[in-house]
């Protein structure tokens, strides 16, 4: 098993949540793990992306080379586009469909539409619409992880326990919530 994923997205919206909830379940499977992060110039607002490399092999660089990553999960459809070129041929896109817009020249949505729309495995979701639309508004990022949970190959029922641990300590009402996203999301794949 070798799975190579860029997280991307905004300064806040939850991706180093999921980078930690992929890598402990990896690290529960007892596959090997590779993390490289990225932040913004600020700590909400700026770009943030992570490099997330598991492998039942030994890893030996924490970066992903262009045109090698397996899937790109994206909390904004511009982001998305940014990391394209670090994609395989083959490899898959699971992003947010509405935009973060936080500089003045955000291009037009129609254009990064249909930009996305060349993509063949691609899964587009309003994850924010869906998170306040189920009562989990503060857990769309966990949505875009459960439509992305084929595309890394890890076990839904590994990424629940990974949640159970990593949002423990902040309640079952927290753990419960992102749960639910997580099969909110599930149902969501293609």
């Amino acid at each position: 098993m070798k799975t190579d994923i860029i997280l991307c997205g905004v300064g806040g919206q939850g991706i180093l949540s999921i980078a930690t909830i992929i890598g402990e379940a990896a690290l529960n499977e007892n596959l090997n793990i590779k993390q490289a992060e990225v932040h913004g110039m600020s700590q909400r607002g700026g770009d943030v992306q992570s490099n997330l490399r598991i492998s039942s092999q030994p890893i030996h660089s924490d970066l992903i080379a262009q045109g090698q990553a397996d899937v790109i999960i994206s909390m904004e459809p511009m982001e998305a586009l940014r990391y394209l070129p670090y994609l395989k041929k083959d490899g898959w896109i699971i992003t947010s469909s509405t935009p973060f817009v936080n500089i003045t020249n955000y291009p037009d949505m129609a254009v990064i539409n249909a930009d996305l729309a060349k993509i063949d495995n691609l899964i587009s979701l309003d994850i924010e619409q869906m998170a306040k639309d189920n009562g989990v508004p503060r857990s769309a990022n966990v949505i875009l992880l459960g439509a992305a949970q084929k595309a890394i190959g890890i076990e839904y029922g590994k990424l629940e326990n990974a949640i159970r641990r990593v949002f423990g300590r902040k309640g079952d009402a927290v753990v419960e919530a992102n749960i639910k996203a997580l099969a909110i999301g599930r149902g969501q794949q293609r």
